[in-house]
């Protein structure tokens, strides 16, 4: 699997929502109250802040100075840079805490914000695992089920990886055949992640161990996995260390990392990101390298034939220039890939990676006048939605780009989801607008029909009691601009 759509995860759709709900819920005595007018005046005063120190630092850059008087606050580790943190959070609390209505705007937010969200499963096997939170969680918990209609379960909850609240699960990933879990935790707000393995049927976090990953996901391979890191930094340096020289490797279930093997690195450039991932069929192992700090936007791919040994990666792109590339997944020996080559709305086409010239290349969905939203592969399909005057409108093709089905949704909003494994019966896609709240819906490949799968509902909160409207404005320039009236009923 290479490229999906994010379908358990709708932070987007939520936003929409509490937006809403709090543009239409917060009263005007809490915006203009006189507690309002009675902290303008206790906070008028200036704020006296803590000193901080220039010194005597001047770098010559090729004949340029720059001076860097404030170079010793990167030194994180240091006294005297957490006195001066200290200083500056007592300031901004001190602030903060003269404010008489700060406990009930919380409050007020807190009931708004006091709902379930439930992102679209996922499947491995005959298991299906998604995300739930109960209301005011920081972090949303993994359930798992086993069925479409089976009873969910707890799986992991990463609220509980430490007391405080300041472990983060920043990775979840599970093998193709859903033996294994890779999660990775990060600490206190870093970019670091750890990962760790766990046995899924027993739910046992096994020894493995792995450090130093950044800006990296995990792809499996039979009994291990890709995933990408740096180099180990200095002791104390841990958060001023230059993310140079970032490596591809792989890992075996139950070896430690130093039995890692190196598929990948670039010595030449050291600022360049790489990550490998594997087609669904475990196959082909797809390595995606870009550019930092030179202005190039795009990407370049290369691929190995997994099931013949190949140690050796073939350019599918060769170069990095503006241009982006995502496969999607293979069909055969050729690769289905997402670009926005000659086309900045974005295109599918299927690339023969023994031919890889642009002029070899087969147009399976061509570019629109709307920008493209999402593409994968489910069931054998080509899902692919575009963004319609704000509004999505999701299809299903064949994988030679033929129009099969357009999903009808149910009214104008946001649609994210539609990708899913190639043997699945069916699709997973949540659904949102300014008066809908976000529900999951099931598509039936076969029978090519949509029904509710999971909702919520929002206290205190009646989407029939509101409208949505969309209009067109023709700009100044004749741009015809869309925009969405969202009223009342019987205004």
């Amino acid at each position: 699997m290479i490229k999906r759509s994010n379908v358990w995860r709708s932070s987007f759709a939520v936003a929409l929502v509490a937006g809403f709900l709090l543009a239409i819920a917060l009263s005007p005595t809490l915006i203009h109250s006189s507690a309002q007018q009675a902290v303008l005046k206790k906070t008028d005063a200036k704020l006296t802040y803590p000193e901080s120190k220039k010194i005597d630092q001047v770098d010559d850059y090729f004949g340029t100075k720059v001076a860097d008087p404030y170079r010793w606050l990167e030194n994180e580790n240091s006294d005297e840079t957490k006195s001066w943190v200290q200083a500056q959070n007592n300031v901004t609390f001190a602030y903060l805490d003269k404010i008489p209505y700060r406990e009930k705007l919380k409050a007020r937010l807190t009931q708004l914000f006091n709902y379930p969200r439930i992102s679209a499963p996922f499947r491995r096997g005959d298991t299906y695992f998604f995300t739930k939170n109960d209301g005011l969680q920081n972090q949303s918990v993994y359930y798992i089920q086993h069925g479409v209609n089976g009873k969910p379960e707890e799986f992991l909850d990463p609220n509980k990886f430490s007391a405080d609240g300041t472990s983060v699960l920043s990775t979840f990933s599970l093998s193709k055949d859903g033996k294994y879990l890779a999660y990775g935790i990060s600490q206190g707000g870093s970019d670091w992640v750890t990962i760790h393995v766990m046995e899924v049927a027993t739910r046992k976090t096994l020894a493995d161990e792995l450090s130093w990953m950044k800006a990296s996901g995990v792809s499996w391979h039979k009994n291990g996995f890709y995933y990408s890191r740096y180099p180990e930094p200095e002791k104390g340096k841990e958060l001023t260390t230059k993310n140079e020289y970032q490596a591809v490797y792989f890992h075996t279930v139950g070896t430690p990392q130093s039995a890692d093997q190196l598929i990948y690195e670039d010595k030449k450039n050291p600022q360049r990101f790489q990550g490998v991932a594997t087609t669904e069929d475990e196959r082909f192992a797809i390595l995606n390298v870009s550019e930092r700090g030179k202005g190039k936007r795009g990407n370049a791919i290369f691929y190995r034939d997994l099931s013949k040994g190949e140690k050796d990666f073939s350019p599918i792109i060769a170069e990095i220039g503006d241009t982006s590339y995502g496969v999607i997944e293979n069909v055969g020996d050729k690769f289905l890939v997402r670009t926005d080559k000659n086309a900045p709305n974005g295109r599918v086409v299927l690339i023969d990676p023994k031919n890889p010239a642009e002029k070899n290349w087969q147009e399976v969905l061509p570019e629109r006048s709307e920008p493209m939203q999402s593409s994968a592969m489910a069931g054998g399909k080509l899902f692919a939605s575009w963004r319609t005057d704000v509004a999505t409108r999701a299809y299903v093709f064949s994988l030679d780009g033929k129009l099969e089905n357009e999903i009808k949704l149910p009214g104008l909003g946001n649609a994210g989801g539609f990708g899913g494994l190639n043997d699945d019966k069916y699709v997973f896609y949540t659904f949102t607008s300014f008066n809908f709240p976000s529900t999951i819906y099931k598509y039936d490949i076969a029978t090519k029909k949509s029904t509710v799968f999971r909702s919520i509902e929002i206290p205190s909160f009646k989407p029939e009691n509101y409208e949505t409207k969309q209009v067109f404005f023709t700009s100044k320039d004749g741009t015809r601009v869309p925009m969405f009236l969202v009223y009342k009923k019987g205004m």
